[in-house]
């Protein structure tokens, strides 16, 4: 693969993309204790003894929605626990943005329609000189209709 950044043209066998999210504050998105489930356990994976022994990695469950984060990134079980709560602030925040972008998408699509046939309400026809009000079912000549006299579709 050809890399577009590079000058000479030269192949390179790798590329990287890199994201780049904003972390959600406690602000922005508060948890309350009381609805935090939060579970130490062993991490999973190669890691000899301490591995095994150690119950470092951390799963919090979010109760009023059931949302569920793992995290054993780390070795220390504070700094899987501060990531985790992270990590679910930042899936309940995409989360109420899917739902306010779902319910903007959805009164959108009420307003526009789906497009077809059926959901037209004029049919304008330059050709045979005639406009159809589709609710009325009133004609008219299109000429009059293009000069803006459109209340005899209503009449």
């Amino acid at each position: 693969m050809v890399s577009p950044t590079d000058k000479k043209k030269r192949v390179h066998t790798s590329t990287v993309t890199v994201s780049c999210l904003t972390e959600p504050t406690e602000a922005e998105v508060h948890l309350d204790e009381r609805d935090l489930h939060i579970t130490a356990c062993r991490g999973s994976g190669a890691g000899g003894q301490h591995r095994n022994t150690t119950d470092s990695a951390v799963q919090v469950t979010y109760k009023p929605t059931g949302l569920q984060v793992r995290v054993e990134s780390e070795r220390s079980q504070h700094q899987n626990k501060a990531a985790a709560l992270a990590l679910l602030r930042l899936r309940l925040l995409e989360a109420e943005q899917e739902r306010v972008d779902g319910d903007r998408n959805g009164k959108r699509k009420r307003q526009v329609g789906s497009g077809m046939r059926g959901d037209k309400v004029r049919t304008v026809a330059l050709q045979r000189d005639q406009v159809t009000d589709h609710r009325t079912g009133k004609t008219m000549r299109a000429k009059l209709y293009l000069r803006g006299f459109v209340e005899e579709l209503w009449r």
